[in-house]
């Protein structure tokens, strides 16, 4: 996997969930020295691996700027993964989701302070609202709520910010992640837990057509697009690119449990605003990156149950 052989150093903003974990754990892998900037008071960087590499810094998203006397100058690449208000009624709180706009653009200040060559920001499916079709980086982008929105307004200002500074820009819009560090709160997390509790979970008929990612496939290409083999200005979608019904992921979720359990398909309506169907067309990664997949839904599964059931017997 080439992409890679530049860098030395990165900053990671909002490197607390899935995919900032999974993200810091490749970069240690491959000996780059990680600034993780989080909220001050995170329960969450607990967590986090303990090793020489890897640098916690305190700051919150709307005080990015501060971080400057905190960091070194001669940092090569910026992931800006930081959002606030990403899950449930928040996401169409606008006036919240506009300063993430700002946070963004503040993150590339910081890039720019701190040298980079390179900023590489979150986006998401969000951005292109309702699609039948494998989402493409030149799919019309019509996005249905605030998140989505902001999202796709931060990705076109901040590159256009970037190039100002003469920083390569890539913004990765990413699908539906799973994995250690998760929100409890999402389809995959919730199952699990429920199911590891002995209670039954409700859902749609499950008929959408989805694309699922596991967090270290997701670190795996987001590393690789902070390398050199990323193309200036591009947008990739971060996606597995494989198509399946939700029923079929919630089933390989209940049979990595216990096969025998109950799981309540079609106990509850598809809401009214329901995508059904979420795929990445993932040419770009393959082409570009040269990115090689190194898990099935199955053995993501497999290793975020055993995630699960280790932190519930510490706790």
């Amino acid at each position: 996997m080439g992409g890679v052989i530049f860098m030395k150093k990165v900053i990671i903003t909002g490197p607390t969930g899935a995919i900032g974990h999974a993200l810091i754990e490749e970069c240690i892998k491959n000996k780059v020295e990680v600034y993780a900037l989080c909220h001050p008071g995170s329960k969450r960087v607990e967590g986090f691996p303990s090793n020489n590499l890897l640098h916690v810094v305190y700051v919150d998203l709307s005080q990015l700027l501060d971080a400057r006397s905190m960091l070194p100058e001669d940092i090569d690449t910026f992931y800006h993964l930081g959002w606030t208000g990403t899950f449930g009624d928040v996401r169409n709180d606008m006036y919240l989701q506009n300063y993430n706009v700002i946070y963004a653009l503040d993150a590339v200040e910081l890039a720019h302070c701190c040298g980079c060559r390179t900023f590489v920001g979150a986006g998401s499916q969000a951005e292109y609202g309702r699609f039948e079709g494998k989402l493409r980086p030149d799919t019309p982008a019509f996005p249905e709520n605030g998140y989505g929105m902001a999202k796709l307004c931060a990705g076109e200002m901040t590159r256009i910010q970037a190039h100002k500074y003469g920083i390569k820009h890539i913004w990765a819009r990413i699908l539906s992640v799973y994995g250690p560090y998760d929100r409890k709160e999402t389809m995959v997390m919730s199952t699990i837990i429920k199911l590891l509790h002995g209670k039954k979970p409700s859902f749609t008929k499950g008929g959408q057509i989805w694309d699922y990612l596991y967090a270290k496939d997701a670190g795996g290409i987001l590393f690789s697009l902070g390398g050199d083999k990323s193309i200036n200005g591009k947008i990739y979608c971060l996606g597995s690119g494989v198509a399946k019904p939700l029923k079929e992921y919630i089933e390989g979720i209940r049979d990595s449990i216990d096969p025998n359990l109950p799981v309540g398909l079609g106990e509850c309506p598809y809401p009214p605003e329901q995508v059904m169907y979420l795929c990445a067309d993932n040419t770009d990664i393959i082409h570009d990156l040269g990115y090689e997949y190194r898990y099935s839904f199955e053995e993501g599964i497999k290793e975020t149950v055993e995630w699960c059931k280790s932190r519930m017997m510490a706790h």
